[in-house]
């Protein structure tokens, strides 16, 4: 009998619910369609709305079940007005992210036909990076949820920017090998490290591994940036750009940026990816605003959910996944290049149900 596949469902806070719904309809119909075995999901309540009904941010044994399962799929969490007394908001999922090491964000930034293009370059559509985003360290090693920060009275606060080694050539290793595939399928085969090793230790000593690494992917072409003159390369030119690998926070700020050069944050996928777990979220936030009112773009969580789909094949030797998760691009790609998927976040006149349906169209037609 044929093990179950299962997944930590965490559909948070806002439209993390909608989306989520909308992604699990997705992935179950592209699975079905390429002979797969079924998922099966384990709901976890997690998030400000927990927190605000019993102060804790997951519920008991969430985290231990999250790590049981052979991934975690995640919609949004987190509430603007709902805070700790320390002013921070409700963040369960960070540590989800250290304590099972899911060091490598990966942020895809692509373009599709007939998405709003923000550049007026014509070579914008031809957009097509991975920002890596390092997930356990840098800066985020010291945000609140972890307890690592120091507060002195109230006259100052330090937080601890930490970059090791052994997560750094994970890292990297990580980068390199995305690059590899990326070539396989025609792309550009090149990791540029991201970094300001011109001013920090930590930095000049993310950039040191970064080269000891590079040599053994000869196939590969690498280079640096500092973090500003990337920010600036991502207005400037793009379309140049491949694998960018990068220290949390900095990745935290260009992702932002990557998505927001495509459509919006509604087009932000990500996979968090370790030795032994993945965790799958859009990378938007919760916009409680217009949760529930079929508004929300699914496309972020719904791409999420093809890389999980991705991430599963390779975890589980199960190609019918991989298929499944190219299914879900496939049909993305030619909804939009149908003019078929207008988002209410562009300014069409789909909501999230509609945008779902389409998709499901499409699968349907593969």
């Amino acid at each position: 009998m044929t093990r179950p596949t299962t997944i930590a469902l965490i559909k948070g806070d806002g439209i993390g619910v909608d989306v989520t719904d909308a992604t699990t309809v997705i992935v179950d119909a592209a699975i079905k369609k390429m002979g797969g075995t079924a998922l099966t999901y384990q709901p976890i309540e997690a998030g400000a709305g927990l927190y605000q009904r019993t102060g804790l941010d997951i519920e008991v044994s969430g985290e231990e079940r999250a790590g049981d399962a052979d991934a975690i799929l995640l919609g949004a969490i987190g509430l603007p007005s709902v805070r700790r007394p320390d002013g921070t908001e409700i963040a369960p999922h960070l540590r989800l992210r250290d304590r099972y090491g899911l060091y490598a964000g990966v942020r895809p930034v692509k373009a599709y036909p007939n998405a709003p293009q923000r550049l007026a370059d014509p070579r914008a559509a031809g957009i097509d990076l991975i920002i890596l985003r390092e997930s356990t360290e840098g800066l985020f090693y010291s945000a609140a949820v972890h307890g690592r920060g120091e507060i002195i009275g109230d006259s100052e606060a330090r937080d601890i920017l930490r970059i090791t080694r052994t997560t750094t050539e994970k890292l990297h290793n990580f980068a390199f090998r995305l690059a590899t595939r990326r070539k396989e399928r025609g792309g550009k085969g090149k990791v540029t490290c991201v970094d300001k090793a011109n001013v920090f230790n930590s930095m000049a000593f993310f950039r040191k591994i970064f080269d000891e690494i590079a040599p053994m992917y000869p196939s590969i072409d690498h280079d640096h940036a500092y973090v500003d003159a990337q920010a600036l390369n991502l207005i400037r030119q793009p379309w140049e750009s491949d694998v960018l690998v990068m220290e949390n926070m900095f990745g935290d700020i260009l992702s932002d940026l990557g998505g927001g050069l495509v459509g919006g944050m509604g087009m932000a996928s990500c996979a968090e990816i370790g030795d032994d777990h993945g965790l799958f979220q859009p990378a938007h936030g919760t916009a409680p605003d217009i949760m529930g009112q079929d508004k929300a773009n699914p496309l972020a969580a719904i791409l999420s959910g093809a890389l999980m789909l991705e991430y599963l094949a390779e975890k589980l030797d199960d190609e019918a996944y991989a298929a499944a998760g190219q299914t879900i691009n496939d049909a993305v790609e030619k909804g939009f290049s149908q003019d078929r998927i207008r988002p209410m976040e562009f300014g069409g006149d789909m909501g999230t149900k509609a945008v779902t349906k389409e998709i499901l169209a499409q699968i349907d037609v593969a």
